[in-house]
């Protein structure tokens, strides 16, 4: 009977938890605005930080729609080059934060440093959303797995974006 209560308990308080119907209000909720390479992460009901970022060099690249935070890597292996983590030369910087965007498994589209900062605020990536690895290394550590991620190309801003996706009143 215990472990059934601690099974029970455990599966309510994973971290995996959110991937159900979300953003709730309070849920942490990440929207990207490609218009303005800017990234907003919404947490406790509230923009909490704004973000400028790197997007795809053409529209199509960085796609748009609402995904799911499924991986999450310090030091990420580059695989397209075969460039280890932790390299210099190694393009995601030093966090990944995989979502599974076009149906991928979060190993193809993602949130990620770099090693050009010059590159942020561009429009210059293959796909994916490029940080400042301070700051994507502080993100990392507050994005739970399950976290729900929204892409698009508007004039609107996070606050509007936010209460019609449900995130803030």
């Amino acid at each position: 009977m215990t472990s059934k209560l601690l099974l029970m308990y455990l599966l309510i308080v994973s971290p995996i938890w959110p991937l159900g119907e979300n953003p709730l209000i309070g849920d942490p909720f990440i929207i990207v605005n490609k218009s303005s390479n800017e990234m907003a992460f919404i947490v406790d009901g509230k923009v909490d930080h704004v973000y400028k970022v790197a997007t795809g060099r053409t529209e199509m690249l960085t796609p748009e729609g609402e995904f799911t935070i499924v991986v999450k890597a310090e030091n990420p292996y580059y695989r397209r080059k075969n460039i280890e983590g932790g390299s210099k030369e190694n393009p995601l910087g030093t966090r990944w934060i995989g979502f599974d965007a076009e149906e991928t498994d979060g190993r193809i589209y993602g949130i990620h440093g770099n090693n050009d900062p010059h590159s942020i605020g561009q429009y210059i990536t293959g796909g994916c959303v490029r940080m400042f690895n301070e700051e994507v290394e502080e993100l990392f550590t507050r994005v739970p797995y399950g976290t729900k991620v929204f892409i698009t190309s508007t004039d609107k801003d996070f606050h509007t974006l936010a209460r019609e996706k449900g995130a803030i009143k």
